[in-house]
């Protein structure tokens, strides 16, 4: 039996983590996975004795936010979460001899997508810089983590979506939900739907082996077609008319949050898929299944 250690309650990864590693025993009929969650919301989690797990993950985290609405107090809670307490957590679990250290990372470390009408794909060479805080911590802390004498996963993660995320699907649920039409853009995205992302960090759990990961689902999506999608698991229709595209196309030139919104909704960003290991072995729903699992 592997005893898991989830340190953060209540994050979206972390409580679905939970939740399918104890749906994972039930199907197999036998207990392989132990695991205990601890809060990190203040000091008392630095009292947990972290002997006997073979793995934590790290749960605790702040998601990206809108950068040009944050204080410099609020940047600066971003480094100590991200960055300092997961070092921290990194360092208690080296202590106490735990074998594997998982810290989901993000692929924003790279700096944002292509604006619309345009590709970024991040290949091996792509370096790791961004202006943006968000990412910026992220980086920090994979630095300070890898200089541990431990094995650490590090996992640099496109949007993860699934029942109860936050973030980017539920906006394009609300359009899917309301709109009839929509604009065809052919733009691409690396996505990784949750279920899929569970069975990737398992199965990282059972090798017990470090390393940099970039986990996805087995085919780039587009923001059209995931509207498109969820709009097909409610029961709607929304009709994708590429009479629509100029109107896209004003918005990305636009200054201020428009242009940003547009660009950020439509651009593109992918993983080169090379670099995502064997996704056959760990991707178990594809695109329209994991809409449908999503919303049903």
């Amino acid at each position: 039996m592997k005893h898991i250690l989830i340190a953060g309650a209540n994050s979206y990864i972390g409580t679905s983590l939970e939740r399918y590693l104890l749906e994972y025993n039930a199907s197999q009929g036998r207990e392989l996975y132990w695991v205990d969650t601890i809060s990190q919301r203040n000091s008392q989690w630095e009292s947990y004795d972290f002997h006997g797990y073979d793995a934590v993950f790290q749960a605790s985290g702040i998601a990206h936010a809108d950068t040009g609405a944050v204080s410099r107090e609020q940047q600066a809670l971003y480094y100590q979460v991200n960055c300092d307490l997961a070092a921290a957590t990194a360092r208690r679990a080296q202590e106490a001899g735990v074998g594997l250290f998982l810290y989901p990372s993000s692929i924003i470390v790279y700096g944002d997508s292509a604006p619309y009408g345009k590709n970024r794909v991040i290949t091996p060479e792509t370096p790791a810089d961004t202006p943006h805080f968000y990412g910026d911590s992220k980086i920090r802390a994979e630095r300070e983590l890898s200089g541990l004498d431990m094995q650490v996963a590090i996992l640099r993660l496109p949007m993860v979506y699934g029942r109860g995320s936050k973030g980017n699907y539920p906006l394009l649920a609300k359009l899917a939900d309301k709109l009839p039409f929509f604009p065809d853009v052919q733009n691409q995205r690396s996505m990784i739907y949750i279920e899929n992302l569970c069975e990737f960090i398992r199965q990282r759990i059972e090798e017990g082996q470090g390393g940099l990961y970039f986990p996805q689902n087995p085919e780039y999506t587009n923001t059209s077609r995931m509207v498109q999608e969820i709009a097909a698991a409610r029961g709607k229709k929304v009709r994708l008319l590429k009479i629509l595209n100029p109107l896209v196309a004003l918005a990305s030139r636009m200054p201020g949050k428009i242009g940003a919104m547009a660009n950020k909704a439509f651009g593109s960003l992918t993983i080169d898929i090379h670099m995502s290991g064997d996704l056959e072995s760990y991707c178990l729903y594809d695109l329209r299944e994991s809409v449908r699992r999503t919303e049903g």
